[in-house]
């Protein structure tokens, strides 16, 4: 089957993301995915709804396999099922109502406790009951312990968050609930250990797995014997897993009873997992449920199902036959072979330039075209996503060859050959021809590789860009708003071209040498633009109107001596010697905040869409300049920048191909059915004379294999 993975991607060891999966974990379930002979896309999920549902109408999976946990609010884990079902996309695990229920652990006792399930004593206390209890008591037995009742991944659980008597209650109430205002759960802490039944349907019969209990280094075991957040995220070397739990049959047996009775009470599906404390005094209470569990490697739930007999790999396809069979999707077990819906190929056609001249010998003149090999890797991604790619290089001959070529639609990284709106002739084009592609229109390319331009753009914005100036012949006289050091760079070159260290000038004298040289060289307009101190990132963003922010990177150079450095031409062909790259970059959450929405911004006032790259600069003081846009950055394998940020955000190269192209895909779709519903109207139109010889001109008709291109124009 075709399978689309839907995840949030942990990048970063903070509280908040706590609960999303690992890049290790990602892996390991799409290793186990395309093992069983499934043709895996990851999706991570974070951004607007809007480019996941692109990504997924693009992509048209057969079965969404979905880890995602969502990010904010009390019924966040049922987002995504809730958008899969609205979509009318087949998925794993339990619907939207279990997920909202299971996520709240105070609504999931009531429900439990009317099937007999035990639980210990507790209260569900907001913001507007502290004042109450401060006054009247919690009408609970202390020792009591305070937990956020919509949380997971025991986040805000450990000794401290436990009261000993109505004073410590209140201050532990006051500092919660600042944390989690949504609503805590007090509950009166049981002496005892915690053990763990996982469910995986169609295992063992009923899907119930043997206890599982985490037991604990001795030098790490906190004083309440609780598994905590700590032992769970910050030190888990320190725990070990055992299965089968070291309990009494007589405790495993009422164990499985209690686990058929919550899962099938609350409607689990697929997989789960309950945790319990087992009491001192014998009795067994549940703690909460997780319909959404962990699927990391180490997890309980894999040591359950080794013990019964299942491997990692076998367990995750555990859950894809469950959910196949629910769903009545055609399954290899069932049918002997691998099967999925066929839909029809789409004809993508690739449009580059090819670099024939090597750049690091010092020639510049064809520093933004592409090597031979990442034609090849891109063409080998646009194929590895099922579809039939044509070859078509961006040269003279290409509107005869892409007129021809009956494509359905364009992947277009084409520099272009000559003149400031060279980028804009590959999109301009295909407009022309009513062909859909991918990437920012011919207007957008066209004001994007003009520095001045773009700047001025960015300005009537309320977009913070260095100050500058455009010589058009190197006489003109100084602007007073212009202040030295100032750098001086070609005003419609890409890749760096024509910029060096030397490229920053202190005064007016070296300035207008640094110009009438570009101007001579180049051919065009020189940009004087005043220098900005301070550190440098560049930014990626997927998708098209409410884009996908991709995790800024930051350029640093190894030589601390450079007191004022620049990311020029040269330093990008031997980036190892001179630069690191840190991604995601080490920035508080107020600066993300800032260079976050300065991209978002710059993105939308060129009316960028599915890919660009901005560049910027922050400055001692935190304002962030934005340098340049890139709507048509590279995507050259371990090396382009975009790359590079795309594989920090765990997104492999061939995914990062799929979701530019997903825009396309949507555009193309978009095109048919207009054209679709404009010929069903045509039918319910009384035919005039001259309809079908004006209709003739409005198609292509395919004569001898050549396509004739249509008038209209198209979707773009």
């Amino acid at each position: 089957m075709k399978i689309a993975f839907t995840h949030n991607l942990r990048l970063t060891d903070s509280e908040e993301e706590a609960e999303f999966d690992t890049a290790e974990t990602v892996d390991a379930i799409a290793s186990a995915l395309a093992s069983a002979g499934h043709e895996v896309e990851k999706i991570e999920v974070s951004g607007p709804a809007s480019h996941l549902v692109s990504r997924l109408e693009a992509s048209d999976p057969d079965l969404i396999f979905n880890t995602a946990e969502g990010r904010r609010g009390r019924a966040r884990e049922a987002f995504y099922p809730a958008l899969f079902g609205e979509l009318g996309f087949p998925y794993t695990g339990s619907d939207a109502y279990v997920l909202t229920l299971t996520l709240d652990k105070w609504l999931t006792k009531l429900v439990l406790n009317a099937h007999g399930v035990d639980s210990p004593r507790s209260r569900l206390v907001s913001p507007n009951e502290l004042s109450r209890i401060s006054d009247s008591g919690i009408g609970l037995s202390f020792p009591v312990i305070v937990k956020p009742n919509y949380e997971g991944s025991s986040k805000g659980i450990g000794d401290e968050a436990v009261a000993r008597d109505p004073r410590g209650l209140v201050a532990l109430l006051k500092q919660s609930l600042s944390s989690y205002p949504a609503g805590v759960l007090v509950e009166e802490f049981i002496p005892g250990s915690d053990v763990s039944v996982g469910f995986l349907a169609g295992v063992e019969g009923d899907g119930i797995l043997a206890p599982v209990e985490y037991v604990v280094d001795p030098v790490a075991r906190n004083r309440y014997n609780i598994y905590d957040y700590r032992l769970k995220n910050v030190s888990p070397s320190y725990v070990h897993v055992r299965c089968p739990a070291d309990i009494s049959r007589d405790v495993a047996a009422r164990l499985r009873v209690i686990s058929r009775t919550v899962f099938t009470s609350l409607g689990i599906r697929d997989v789960g997992r309950i945790d319990f404390r087992l009491g001192d005094d014998g009795r067994i209470y549940l703690l909460e449920v997780n319909a959404l569990p962990s699927l990391e490697r180490g997890a309980g739930l894999f040591a359950g199902a080794a013990h019964a007999g299942l491997s990692y790999d076998m367990a995750i396809s555990a859950i894809v036959k469950s959910a196949a069979l629910r769903w009545k999707l055609a399954t290899p077990l069932e049918l002997g072979t691998a099967s999925r819906k066929k839909s029809q190929q789409v004809r993508v056609g690739f449009t580059y330039n090819m670099k024939r001249v090597d750049s690091k010998a010092g020639d510049d003149a064809e520093a933004e075209y592409d090597p031979p090999e990442t034609i090849s890797a891109i063409s080998d991604g646009l194929a590895h996503h099922g579809h039939a790619v044509v070859h078509l290089e961006a040269t003279p001959d290409l509107p005869r060859l892409l007129a021809e070529s009956n494509v359905d639609l364009v992947f277009n990284i084409a520099e272009g050959l000559v003149g400031r709106n060279r980028e804009a002739q590959v999109p301009a084009l295909c407009e022309l021809l009513g062909i859909p592609y991918t990437g920012s229109d011919s207007a957008t390319l066209a004001i994007a590789l003009d520095k001045a331009l773009t700047k001025k753009v960015l300005k009537q914005h309320d977009i913070l860009t260095p100050e500058f100036q455009l010589f058009e012949t190197g006489r003109e006289r100084l602007s007073p708003t212009l202040r030295f050091p100032v750098i001086v760079k070609p005003n419609a070159e890409g890749s760096s071209k024509g910029i060096a260290g030397t490229s920053v000038v202190d005064d007016e004298t070296g300035m207008r040498a640094a110009v009438r040289a570009l101007i001579e060289k180049y051919r065009q307009p020189a940009l004087v633009e005043e220098y900005i101190p301070g550190r440098e990132f560049t930014i990626g963003l997927l998708g098209d109107r409410r884009p996908r922010v991709l995790p800024p990177m930051e350029i640093c150079f190894k030589d601390r001596a450079i007191t004022r450095p620049v990311y020029d031409f040269q330093v990008k062909q031997e980036w190892e010697k001179h630069v690191e790259y840190r991604c995601p970059a080490p920035v508080t959450p107020a600066e993300l905040k800032v260079l976050e929405r300065a991209a978002r911004e710059t993105f939308s006032a060129l009316d960028c869409r599915d890919v660009a790259r901005v560049d910027v600069k922050m400055n001692p003081q935190g304002q962030v300049y934005v340098l340049e846009v890139n709507p048509l950055p590279g995507l050259t394998p371990d090396y382009s920048d975009l790359v590079l940020i795309a594989r920090a955000a765990g997104i492999d190269y061939r995914t990062l191909i799929g979701e530019i192209l997903a825009g396309g895909l949507k555009r193309m779709r978009e095109k048919r059915r207009g054209l679709a519903e404009q010929r069903a109207g045509d039918k319910n139109v009384p035919e005039k004379a001259g309809d079908k010889a004006a209709d003739r001109t409005d198609r292509t008709e395919k004569t001898n294999g050549q396509a004739t291109p249509v008038t209209s124009a198209g979707g773009s």
